[in-house]
């Protein structure tokens, strides 16, 4: 404990400042976390995950939906018979609503009058913006053969279509396997 003893005058500002309560209240600590830690420890060890199975999500429907994949070695896209898959040297083939096949053009004018029907039907880009839920985004599922080329330039048109918000779409590692 500091105890002053005088001698610079009663004016003077005591320096000395009491270490002690604050030792005390971190030995307290280092007690309790030398105890609590290794019971988490062992309770984690126990913890079992659940496995959902995923749901589509009923509250945007007017996320758009894209497809990016390549051409087959011969040039082939999917869908046509003897197409072997995605090929990295392949042509870049993009899919509005993972059905209708469409070139970079198509694409831009396609996303920017759907995103403009969302506008229109909101009551105008500042409706919108005032609820940030109601804006669409949109998701890309891109095959793992396809070059970043394909990916990076299907970004862009939507981007420049408007739309804010781009995620990607993957399949789950199975947690089992």
């Amino acid at each position: 404990m500091a105890i002053s003893t005088g001698g610079g005058g009663a004016d003077a500002p005591m320096s000395d400042i009491n270490t002690t309560p604050l030792v005390d209240v971190m030995l307290v600590l280092l007690i309790i976390f030398l105890i609590a830690v290794p019971v988490a420890i062992q309770t984690i060890e126990k913890l079992h995950i659940p496995v959902i199975v995923a749901v589509e999500s009923k509250d945007k429907v007017e996320n758009l939906l894209l497809t990016v994949s390549t051409t087959d070695d011969a040039g082939r896209s999917a869908g046509e018979p003897g197409y072997e898959g995605a090929s990295r040297n392949g042509d870049c083939r993009i899919y509005f609503n993972n059905i209708t096949p469409v070139t970079s053009k198509e694409l831009r004018d396609k996303a920017f009058k759907r995103l403009d029907n969302i506008v229109k039907r909101a009551g105008g880009p500042e409706q919108l913006m005032a609820n940030p839920d109601l804006i669409p985004q949109v998701h890309i599922r891109g095959d793992v053969n396809a070059p970043w080329r394909c990916i990076a330039g299907a970004i862009y048109n939507v981007q420049v279509s408007g739309y804010p918000t781009v995620g990607f779409i993957t399949n789950p590692i199975d947690p089992n396997a």
